[in-house]
């Protein structure tokens, strides 16, 4: 590892041309981010204040990190996935200045060490995919909650993870819930998810999915999108839900719904898509087809069971990259892609650029949004908030103009008509 004290750690700085042409591939893709830059680096509002970010380290997050160092802002950085760190991009980060602690392959230990060094020196603000960050400012070092003037999360396990922390009294400052804003939630969580986990499945195993019965668990908006995303390459499509209203959206869209028991039997690749552990099981390994293909696309690796998997197994062996072959007693294959990590990141390459753009929009107006108030001494309470509407609306408006889009507007009449209560029929 190429380590200098203090500043970065990463995997080989001689990356950093290959990550530097990538990122400059993304932001080519990113319009609005980049709009937000050209619009705030000359006055810089983020100059004084560290940022503390844990998030997957790939070619548009670096349009993100580097955006905010334009616009004034300290950045030090980590992975939030042991196997979704892109070496390159973290080493063109590093070489650009940014404190980054990040390589692809991490242990656990690994994983929290490069946490700790991005708040050697106390942030002012963090930026999370999936809470690991915050939580560890919370159970390690609390003190640094009393100067952390807010932060963001990007998932919606995170927000999940957040909301219960806030139900609790237990969340120390205010954070935004991205995640939830519309034009997070509506597009990264369901046209990335869909076609970068397609995407991940495709290069770790190269199999046609015309004609397979394709499995997806939870149909939340990451389920919807695979499950979209998978019909429309030829898959017979099944899901499993535990809640009766999205199984009977995922009927009426066209898709097989039955428990994962019964899909276990007849499926030929399976996805996880849900935030909760144990959703694959070592008796669903047992009933599945031989050389059936697992993956999750959650945040977390608990989706799969894979402790249960090794258990039943007589041997494991990697057969090809992001492909891990589990022999069973009966002779029977299993196919476990990425070691159950988040397929899309550890295998491919993550969302694409032109939706992480409105993504990473929100996490920049987010972290402006807490200056801002932190500034005039609006201080939020330690909650947990949704983007306002208005700064969604002025996302989805930017980006409707770089596409070159134009929609219509209300007039005042219209405005008035859809208040009026006593206008009737």
């Amino acid at each position: 590892m190429d380590h200098k004290e203090g500043a970065y750690k990463v995997r080989d700085l001689s990356l950093a041309d290959k990550g530097r042409k990538r990122i400059e591939w993304a932001e080519s893709r990113m319009p609005v981010l980049m709009q937000l830059r050209e619009q705030y680096s000359d006055s810089k509002p983020f100059e004084g204040y560290k940022i503390a970010g844990c998030l997957h380290v790939t070619k548009e997050t670096a349009v993100l990190v580097e955006t905010l160092q334009a616009c004034g802002a300290e950045v030090a950085w980590s992975g939030c996935n042991p196997l979704s760190t892109q070496d390159d991009i973290a080493a063109a980060l590093a070489e650009s200045g940014v404190e980054m602690y990040a390589w692809h392959g991490q242990s656990t230990e690994d994983f929290y060490w490069s946490i700790d060094r991005t708040i050697d020196t106390p942030p002012h603000l963090t930026l999370d995919d999936g809470a690991d960050l915050i939580f560890r400012v919370h159970s390690e070092y609390p003190e640094m909650t009393e100067t952390i003037i807010g932060g963001s999360e990007e998932t919606t396990t995170g927000v999940h993870r957040l909301r219960a922390m806030d139900d609790d009294g237990k969340l120390l400052y205010p954070v935004y819930a991205v995640n939830d804003a519309e034009t997070k939630w509506d597009f990264d969580n369901v046209y990335g998810t869909g076609q970068s986990t397609i995407d991940g499945i495709l290069r770790a195993s190269s199999v046609m999915l015309a004609g397979k019965n394709f499995v997806i668990a939870g149909y939340g908006h990451c389920g919807r999108g695979v499950a979209t995303r998978a019909k429309g390459m030829g898959a017979n499509t099944i899901v499993t839900e535990v809640r009766p209203a999205m199984a009977l959206k995922a009927t009426l869209d066209g898709h097989r719904v039955m428990s994962m028991d019964e899909a276990a039997e007849v499926g030929d690749i399976f996805v996880t898509a849900t935030g909760m552990k144990d959703v694959i099981r070592g008796r669903h390994f047992l009933s599945m087809k031989d050389g059936a293909i697992v993956a999750n696309t959650g945040h977390y690796d608990v989706e799969l069971n894979l402790e249960e998997l090794a258990e039943l197994s007589t041997d494991a062996r990697e057969v090809r990259e992001n492909n891990r072959e589990y022999t069973l007693e009966t002779g029977k294959k299993i196919f476990v892609l990425a070691d159950g990590r988040l397929v899309n990141l550890a295998a491919a390459e993550g969302h694409p650029s032109e939706v992480m753009d409105m993504s990473f929009a929100n996490q920049f107006r987010a972290h402006l949004d807490l200056i801002q108030r932190h500034e005039s001494s609006e201080t939020l309470e330690d909650h947990v908030y949704d983007i306002p509407q208005e700064m969604d609306d002025e996302i989805a408006r930017i980006k409707l103009d770089t596409m070159g889009i134009d929609i219509d507007a209300l007039t005042d009449e219209q405005e008035h008509y859809a208040t009026d209560y006593s206008a009737g029929t």
